[in-house]
């Protein structure tokens, strides 16, 4: 029942109110008909007991008509009434006593009495109105039904506009940041497609503003970036000049990582897949490192790939830190296990939480209480959009990290 959609629940409570009523006029009519039958019975068994007894008394033709008034029967020609029941007549009740005997005949909607008392014959027709209590519970039962199927269409009608509500709901999860949450009355769901449409509004401000936010900082920083590299070129001490090279491209590098970040975090983006090797991932990956050769061993295949070169990069290179920064020995080990899976494997404690609280964002001073920042986000990110998953396992004293289905990359895409 939780699963079940608001339309559904309304579908089966309406069918089941519909079945209930039906059955309850079905019950209705079935008792009615039984108890009518009783009463019949009852009322012919008086009425025969009834002229039976005043038969004998020779009654005047006034107490004939006060009989036929109180029992709202009247006499009939008995020639004719046989007729009628020899067509298609049925006898219904038949009976003696002291007085005589009765029986009752059925002939399509009449009733014939028949009275006979030594010699004496007498031919009633029932005079009562039919019965009324089936045509208006008839007529109640089709009242009820239409009330019923007009207040089932009045709620469908009230909540087609959270179809309507869901669909662009949905077409704002896939990224669609121009959709425009519509909403005709100020009712329940009116108000609350007009809260989300301000939420909508709301979230492509913070988005503007960040990634105005965003581009600002990388401006502002590679001024001042660019300035520094120019006056290393003037300094003469040629390994402080190298040093200081280094320290300034890579603070170029990171910006461009910032970039790449924005970049893959954004909904609509898409990876740019390209043939490549592992070799040669691995090799930009240490490139951004900028690491000691001697931090990372390498043991890996010459698998060809089909990924997006720049991301996959990137996700390895920090995975290669991480293992150097928070490794017990500061050293890190890159290999493939198989054409689908590699590891990076380095030394050090277990980390204290499942895989999944690392990459969660906006937790960095707990996460860096054990080690991690941001950086297993950007992984975690990164891996998605190529389509593969990043795994973590604990193993004889190492933290090994996997990224599985590199042969998958090419095929998926977020």
């Amino acid at each position: 029942m939780k699963n079940l959609s608001v339309s559904t629940f309304i579908h089966i409570l309406f069918t089941l109110a519909i079945a209930i009523l039906m059955a309850t006029f079905i019950f209705f009519v079935s008792w009615d008909k039984d108890r009518r039958k009783i009463e019949e019975v009852q009322h012919y068994k008086l009425i025969a007991d009834a002229f039976l007894s005043n038969v004998q008394l020779n009654p005047t033709k006034e107490q004939l008509e006060k009989l036929y008034d109180d029992f709202s029967v009247k006499p009939i020609s008995a020639e004719q009434a046989k007729k009628d029941i020899s067509k298609n007549g049925k006898t219904i009740f038949g009976g003696k006593s002291i007085f005589g005997q009765v029986r009752v005949f059925e002939v399509e909607d009449n009733h014939y009495i028949y009275i006979q008392r030594l010699g004496y014959n007498l031919m009633l027709q029932d005079d009562r109105k039919g019965n009324f209590n089936i045509g208006i519970a008839s007529v109640i039962g089709v009242v009820l039904i239409a009330l019923l199927l007009l207040l089932y269409l009045a709620i469908l009608k009230k909540l087609h506009p959270l179809k309507k509500l869901h669909k662009e709901i949905q077409q704002f999860a896939k990224g669609n940041m121009d959709i425009k949450i519509t909403y005709l009355y100020n009712d329940e769901i009116g108000r609350i497609a007009k809260t989300f449409d301000d939420a909508i509004i709301h979230i492509k401000q913070l988005i503007a503003s960040k990634n105005l936010f965003m581009r600002n900082i990388m401006h502002e920083l590679k001024t001042p970036i660019t300035k520094g590299r120019i006056a290393v070129e003037s300094i003469n001490d040629e390994a402080t000049q190298g040093i200081l090279i280094r320290a300034f491209e890579r603070m170029n590098e990171l910006i461009n990582e910032l970039a790449q970040i924005e970049r893959v975090t954004a909904r609509n983006f898409e990876p740019i897949i390209e043939s490549t090797t592992l070799k040669e991932v691995v090799a930009n990956s240490q490139h951004l490192l900028m690491a000691d050769r001697g931090r990372v061993s390498i043991e890996i295949s010459d698998i060809v790939l089909k990924t997006d070169i720049k991301l996959l990069s990137l996700a390895i290179k920090n995975l290669l830190d991480n293992g150097i920064k928070y490794g017990s020995d500061h050293h890190v080990l890159l290999r493939t296990v198989n054409e689908n899976k590699i590891e990076i494997i380095s030394k050090g404690k277990e980390l204290q939480h499942p895989l999944d609280f690392y990459i969660e964002p906006f937790s960095q001073e707990e996460k860096r209480s054990s080690g991690f920042g941001l950086g297993l986000y950007i992984v975690q990110n990164i891996i998605k959009k190529l389509g593969c998953d990043l795994g973590y396992r604990y193993e004889n004293g190492e933290n090994i990290f996997e990224i599985i289905g590199m042969k998958g990359c090419e095929t998926k895409s977020c």
